[in-house]
């Protein structure tokens, strides 16, 4: 598993097929997508890897967020076509007071140009087509939003929230609760669970480095499951568990664990309600990236 820095510009596929053509790998996938306007944190998965590449699309996650004040887009970001443009008198106190209404659990309407799909067809399709899509309002947790910077008609926000939340409709409703509208002008994704930037390359830095440097920027597959227990086996339920079939553990059913046996990671396990650690996705012998 390889943590990318994502550039501004290009779509999270590009990015992988970019990274994929680096390691030679034949099986590559990402971990849930950013938009081109997007930089930031991408997990991108190889070989054995892709088998648990969902894993992320349910972890919580960080973003900071430039927000411009006093213009609305059909899009909620810099990429749509302007709606209506208005003056901005807010000073910092109604700001830190907008911000606090969108903490917490909170409702939110998936925007039109969002790829959750009605009847098949994904809704940006219908937005391009000038079609207005009822959406439900879904629950979503806004954990914190921190303020970084305020100045004129732009606000800096640094924000942790729960999976499926949109960092473009939480800046139009920021915008909305200040009364002079709103669109994300820029985004930044720095977290995703466990994983952060820190651990990240950019596509430049990977481009300049050797096959051997690279491989070593490779991090474990197990590290896409590091927001769950471990689960240590013994050599006979090793046995049992490598080839498929469940072993007596206890623990709350329903619980998932990252299974390990032999001094190697196995798989993703569930705990049954008659008491059996049940494998739900094992990894073959691993093989290094390029021949993945």
């Amino acid at each position: 598993m390889l943590l990318l820095d994502k550039p501004l510009g290009i779509t999270s596929n590009a990015a992988l097929q970019g990274a994929r053509r680096a390691y030679n790998a034949k099986k590559a996938g990402h971990t849930g997508t950013l938009d081109p306007l997007a930089t930031g944190l991408l997990p991108l998965c190889f070989g054995e890897a892709t088998k648990f590449a969902g894993e992320l699309l349910e972890a919580d996650k960080s973003y900071d967020a430039i927000i411009r004040l006093g213009v609305t887009t059909d899009t909620a970001d810099a990429e749509g076509r302007v709606l209506e443009t208005r003056a901005v008198a807010v000073d910092l106190a109604q700001v830190e007071a907008a911000l606090r209404q969108f903490t917490g659990e909170i409702l939110q309407v998936p925007p039109m140009h969002s790829a959750l799909k009605k009847d098949g067809k994904p809704l940006y399709e219908y937005a391009r087509a000038g079609i207005e899509i009822e959406r439900a309002a879904r629950r979503v947790n806004i954990y914190a939003i921190r303020l970084l910077a305020f100045a004129a008609d732009t606000i800096s926000i640094s924000v942790d929230c729960s999976k499926g939340t949109y960092i473009r409709t939480l800046a139009q409703d920021i915008g909305g609760a200040l009364g002079c509208g709103a669109h994300l002008a820029g985004l930044r994704r720095t977290r995703i669970g466990k994983l952060d930037l820190a651990g990240a390359i950019t596509m430049a830095e990977l481009a300049s480095l050797d096959m051997a440097e690279r491989d070593a920027r490779l991090a474990p597959v197990d590290s896409l499951l590091m927001d769950l227990p471990a689960a240590l086996l013994g050599e006979a339920d090793t046995a049992r568990l490598a080839h498929g079939q469940p072993v007596r553990w206890s623990g709350e059913a329903g619980a998932r664990l990252r299974a390990y046996g032999a001094e190697r990671f196995l798989g993703l396990c569930v705990i049954t309600p008659e008491g059996f650690l049940t494998p739900r996705r094992l990894v073959a012998e691993l093989t290094d990236a390029g021949s993945a």
